[in-house]
């Protein structure tokens, strides 16, 4: 299971929590909205940032991984050159 799907079920587990306690608490229907409304405002932010943050993780990944196929792609041009400049100078009897 990925961290993300764990991420977002411990979140939706934690808001539906907090909105039962809320809900069977003894205020006025008008507090209980309030509260309600705050906790989910800042459930949803909580949330935005988590998601921002697992965005940035994967960027970062994604950037490393590309550096990364960068450099092999360049050792096997490289390596692709030696390789001509060997078969060249075999076949011209260099070698």
């Amino acid at each position: 299971m990925s961290t993300s799907k764990v991420l977002l079920g411990v979140l939706a587990g934690v808001a539906v929590g907090a909105t039962l306690g809320i809900l069977f608490a003894p205020d006025k229907g008008s507090a209980t909205r309030k509260k309600i409304s705050k906790k989910s405002h800042d459930y949803a932010e909580d949330l935005s940032q988590k998601f921002n943050d697992f965005i940035e993780s994967i960027t970062k990944k994604f950037e490393k991984v590309k550096e990364e196929a960068i450099h092999i792609f360049e050792k096997g041009e490289t390596k692709r050159e030696e390789i001509v400049a060997e078969r060249i100078a075999y076949t011209a009897g260099d070698l």
